[in-house]
């Protein structure tokens, strides 16, 4: 009887720092996982727009790291230190097709290597895969808005981690 083959394991991602030529990639990821993974929110900006938005707002504010498979950008993790030295995830998101395979868990952890304590995010509440994500890291939801504050205008939850 013949060993059974065992699947071997994905590569891991390549984990670089984003740069403007990859404004469209990131505009990608980001437009194909709120389309896909959160259709609840409405689509405010065309793809373009968002592009735009990636080379000349969150790339000249935000560290910004890309996870790459196969050559293709797949998530995209975006942090930054406030002035009053606190740690910010600003942007993480994975491309659909790429869920569940631990991109956004090996940003989340470049992140936390990386940010001083305590590290705020936000999330919208119906995001229950999101919130579990972070619960599950140790996140703990701090305050609930009616999303008067953000521009989709959907009740958000901001979550800390303290240590």
């Amino acid at each position: 009887m013949e060993p059974t083959a065992r699947p071997l394991p994905a590569a891991p991602p390549e984990l670089r720092s984003a740069t403007p030529a990859d404004a469209a990639d990131i505009a990608r990821v980001l437009c194909e996982s709120r389309a896909q993974l959160l259709p609840f929110l409405p689509t405010l900006h065309p793809s373009d727009d968002v592009a735009a938005w990636v080379g000349h707002t969150l790339l000249a504010r935000c560290r910004v790291t890309l996870a790459v498979v196969a050559g293709c950008v797949q998530a995209v993790l975006a942090t930054t230190v406030a002035a009053d030295g606190m740690g910010w995830i600003e942007q993480l998101y994975v491309h659909p097709a790429q869920v569940g395979r631990g991109l956004g868990r090996t940003l989340l952890a470049q992140a936390l290597g990386e940010l001083p304590r305590p590290v705020r995010l936000y999330t919208f509440q119906a995001n229950a895969r999101a919130r579990a994500f972070y619960e599950a890291h140790g996140f703990v939801a701090c305050e609930f808005s009616d999303g008067q504050g953000n521009e989709e205008r959907c009740p958000d939850v901001l979550y800390e981690l303290s240590a």
